[in-house]
């Protein structure tokens, strides 16, 4: 246990570290990615199923949403929750620690800014049965979907960039 405590903190801390350095770069010009880019369509694959890290990858997504927004490149995002995932977005947490439940409740939270925004999300229905999750229990923000797969196919042949969060 002492070492996956120490895994998941060594992980936090290289996600923090390329937080900070993500938020100091605001310019286009420093991206050499971004030059003559002027939309920036996005679909992100979240599998990531540990809540402490999955809540610093939805933070980091909607600081990338932000950042695209001040460089004027016309952000569309959409997130859709596959795999493992799913627990993370259902108002039933019995199964996951005090801590956890924190890092859910800063999920939650985030995904209702985010939406504000504008950013979309889906679920993947397959996973929600699979990992016996109840449908009613999903926050009310995200769309609810057959297949995750097939809507991440759409997505990518509508032009969509493809970003895993595993």
């Amino acid at each position: 246990m002492e070492t996956y405590r120490r895994k998941i903190l060594l992980v936090s801390l290289v996600v923090f570290f390329l937080v900070f350095l993500c938020l100091s770069f605001t310019s286009a010009e420093q991206y050499e990615g971004m030059k003559g880019v002027n939309n920036a369509n996005v679909i992100f694959d979240m599998r990531d199923g540990i809540p402490k890290i999955a809540a610093v990858h939805i933070k980091l997504i909607h600081d990338t949403y932000r950042q695209l927004v001040a460089m004027n490149k016309n952000p569309v995002f959409v997130v859709v929750f596959i795999g493992s995932a799913v627990k993370l977005i259902s108002s039933n947490r019995a199964e996951f620690s005090a801590e956890e439940q924190e890092y859910l409740k800063e999920i939650a939270d985030t995904i209702s800014k985010m939406s504000k925004d504008g950013i979309d999300f889906e679920v993947c229905l397959a996973a929600v049965n699979y990992f016996g999750v109840d449908q009613a229990s999903i926050q009310s923000e995200i769309k609810k979907v057959p297949n995750g797969w097939i809507s991440e196919i759409g997505y990518q042949a509508r032009g969509y960039s493809l970003v895993p969060v595993y």
